[in-house]
């Protein structure tokens, strides 16, 4: 199966690129818009990525998908909201709304499947637990622009979920911002998180759900609920951070998905929170640390 990532320098795009490029049923490629800075990090593997690709220009990306007729795409291009560009009107609607139905038209042209990746953040977090039919009640920019891109046609495959993990050089997500933080941090015990690990994805990915070519429309994936002053405390344990955490419950939110359909479909065992923050720190260590050194 040839499969093409769209965005593979971010957090989740190469994750995703790499641990597919591993398994040998799989003939992967990504598209960059550059690597610059980021060379070390694709070292080995130059000749699968496409780069001056933009999708603010989808003539660069329609050229890519002609020349190397994938069978699936995998989008995992995204504003993120602790970017500041997600705070514009033009961007976060472009990118997060309109781009994943555009992806999804050449996907039509091409004959080859879109997998879209979605957020909790399209609900407000005051319920928790929530439904893939849960009526979307965000009301900041991001969640509304996320929504609005959700994929729930076939035969495309919206996975709405949340995701911890490693960045190439940035400590903008909850991982590498703790993992940069000193003496003292807060950890909420009253923000509750569902999500689950970049490499974990991957996983799922290459044993459950690319071999499911009928699986289509929109599914959320999830783990077991967590709080993040359990979470980071769980972090700080496996990667042997030395830091105090105090406890606060000045933020309560509860984005928890309900993940019951999809593991139903498809089987799935979850893991434990210590086998899953295990198997991010082993990632880290095989991707990420000696190119970091390098970088």
């Amino acid at each position: 199966m040839k499969v093409l990532i769209i965005g593979a320098t971010g957090m989740l795009g190469y994750s995703l690129f790499k641990n597919l490029n591993d398994a040998e049923q799989f003939d992967v490629y990504g598209t960059v818009r550059s690597t610059k800075g980021k060379e070390v990090f694709f070292s080995n593997c130059e000749d699968r990525i496409f780069k001056g690709v933009d999708v603010s220009d989808l003539a660069t990306v329609d050229a890519v998908i002609k020349e190397l007729k994938p069978d699936v795409i995998l989008n995992c291009i995204g504003l993120i909201k602790q970017h500041s560009i997600s705070k514009s009107h033009v961007d976060a609607v472009a990118i997060n709304s309109l781009l994943p139905h555009q992806l999804a038209s050449l996907c039509d042209s091409y004959f080859c499947k879109l997998i879209h990746f979605s957020t909790d953040c399209i609900f407000d977090g005051k319920k928790g637990f929530y439904k893939e039919n849960d009526t979307a009640d965000a009301q900041d920019l991001y969640g509304r622009s996320k929504c609005l891109g959700e994929i729930d046609y076939a035969p495309h495959l919206t996975l709405r979920t949340s995701i911890i993990g490693h960045e190439l050089n940035s400590t903008a997500s909850l991982v590498d911002w703790f993992l940069s933080q000193e003496n003292t941090t807060k950890g909420f015990s009253k923000a509750i998180f569902s999500g689950l690990p970049t490499c974990v994805i991957a996983r799922l990915l290459i044993d459950k759900i690319l071999p499911n070519q009928e699986l289509n429309g929109l599914y959320q994936l999830s783990v077991e609920p967590i709080d993040k002053f359990t979470l980071l405390n769980l972090i700080a344990e496996t990667y042997s951070k030395k830091i105090e955490i105090i406890e606060s419950t000045d933020l309560q939110i509860d984005r928890s998905l309900n993940s019951k359909r999809l593991r139903d479909v498809l089987n799935l065992e979850i893991p434990s929170w210590e086998v899953l923050i295990s198997e991010m720190h082993d990632d880290f260590k095989n991707r990420y640390e000696e190119y970091r050194c390098k970088n």
